[in-house]
């Protein structure tokens, strides 16, 4: 059949602007659909717009803290409007880069319409009908609302409109422990709303739970309320919401937002009625983000995976060398990492020690340093969290940092689970002093202190030791 385009992508999300950048700028003809706003989630309301709260609420939890290191400050005075006003801008200054005209310069043709797959390799879109050899699925994810009794006849906060309040809530009752959830916790309260957290389990579950320990310990101290149960039953009574949880307690708050995860967005593009395979999880794909149709591949939020903003970049590189130079790729989460950007930040890559543990027994060990001898986080007052490497013998399974800024830390450990470094090279290098980064170099150089320290090398050692003597 005769083509329009070498490659239509659906979705210009994080996923779907480098699948098509990436094969534009290799010359292929690209067709690039989006519905909604170019940028998608996280341009518009996921990592951007909450980062920059986060950084206000920062500013704010600073201030409080009038004298310190023999500094006196103001206490904040907090003006919702700034904030507000800072958060859209900080999506404003980013937009250019997501833009419609810059995708088109890179040679991309830009349509604005919601697509529907008609065959393995046609769509429909405004009324245009489009082919070609290789078709890249992007289409996102959106928040999950919970089945909660009553939850549909009440006002509720997402993800997706919380950052368009143009007046900070008086209490904020948050539905969900997870990413979301904690990180709007925290820069809430620090913005001066009371704030509850309703979580059935431990907060941030997949994390290491000693880092969020300490996590949940700071946001306690700064004023959020945790609250262990299900919410079962929300209502809304006198201007205010009513979450009813199953431990027996009723929480009223002016605002309620639910952040208890995310879900694919598969419905309404022709999926099933071309034959595209999906479960619960999204678009089903193999180790290459292909369907159940080979040329059409599946990449981002929508398919079965990691959802984070940095996986659908490397899925969306991933899919364009596949797409431009016939190379096979396959995805690979050994050294996925991923921050919640709480204060302290908890960051991980690869494997915690419970899912090490849990799948290797006492075949793994655990590094554990603490910033509190790290003389950078000494001198900056700033020495709450630890590094832990997991280990099995001298092979890095994972690391988990908790800490101011921990996240920056992740990407040694990146290279050495990948085999691009080693522990032994890391432990040896020389790192600026002073910086948070040598904590990573001294846990590095505990891996193999007792090799490097064991009885071969000290009998050795004192071996040339008796020989100078003797011949000196």
């Amino acid at each position: 059949m005769k083509f329009t385009h070498d490659v239509i992508v659906i979705g210009a999300g994080a996923a779907g602007l480098t699948a098509a950048g990436g094969c534009a700028l290799f010359g292929l003809e690209v067709a690039l659909i989006e519905g909604g706003e170019m940028g998608g989630e996280c341009l518009n309301n996921g990592c951007v717009p909450s980062k920059a709260l986060i950084t206000a609420a920062k500013r704010a939890a600073e201030a409080r803290e009038e004298k310190r290191f023999g500094v006196q400050i103001a206490s904040p005075q907090i003006d919702w409007s700034g904030v507000h006003g800072h958060i859209q801008g900080a999506i404003a200054a980013i937009a250019p880069h997501d833009s419609q005209e810059r995708f088109e310069e890179m040679g991309c043709e830009v349509i604005r319409g919601w697509a529907r797959l008609t065959g393995k390799h046609t769509i429909e879109v405004g009324g245009r009908k489009l082919s070609a050899p290789r078709i890249v699925i992007a289409t996102g994810s959106r928040p999950f609302v919970p089945p909660i009794e009553g939850l549909d006849a009440v006002p509720y906060l997402t993800n997706e409109n919380l950052f368009e309040l143009e007046s900070r809530p008086d209490h904020l009752v948050i539905i969900g422990g997870g990413v979301i959830g904690m990180e709007m916790a925290q820069s809430f309260a620090r913005l001066g709303a009371q704030v509850t957290v309703i979580e059935p389990e431990r907060p941030m579950g997949r994390d290491d739970a000693e880092s969020v320990e300490i996590v949940v310990d700071v946001m306690k101290a700064e004023g959020v309320r945790f609250v262990e149960g299900k919410a079962k039953r929300v209502e809304s009574r006198n201007d205010e919401v009513r979450v009813h949880v199953d431990n027996g307690e009723t929480i009223a708050g002016s605002h309620l937002l639910v952040a208890v995860g995310r879900e694919p967005r598969v419905s309404g593009y022709g999926l099933e009625e071309i034959g595209i395979t999906t479960d619960k999880g999204g678009i089903v794909v193999d180790a290459r983000r292909r369907t159940s149709i080979r040329n059409i591949y599946a990449i981002g939020d929508c398919r079965d995976g990691p959802r984070l903003t940095h996986v659908s970049g490397y899925e969306g590189s991933n899919v364009a060398l596949e797409i431009t130079l016939g190379l096979p790729t396959k995805v690979d989460w050994k050294a996925l990492p991923w921050c919640t950007y709480t204060e302290p930040e908890v960051a991980q890559i690869g494997m915690t020690e419970a899912d090490a543990k849990a799948k290797f027994g006492d075949k793994v060990t655990v590094i554990k340093e603490g910033f509190d001898h790290n003389e950078r986080a000494v001198a900056e007052g700033e020495t709450l969290g630890h590094l832990k490497v997991i280990l099995k013998g001298k092979k890095v399974l994972g690391a988990s940092i908790c800490g101011k800024n921990a996240g920056e830390l992740l990407l040694p450990f990146s290279q050495v689970i990948t085999g691009k470094s080693s522990t032994f090279a890391l432990g040896s290098a020389i790192i600026s002093y002073p910086t948070r980064s040598e904590i990573s170099k001294a846990a590095a150089f505990a891996a193999w202190e007792p090799t490097v320290f064991g009885a071969v090398p000290k009998a050795y050692a004192r071996s040339l030791a008796r020989l100078r003597r003797t011949f000196a």
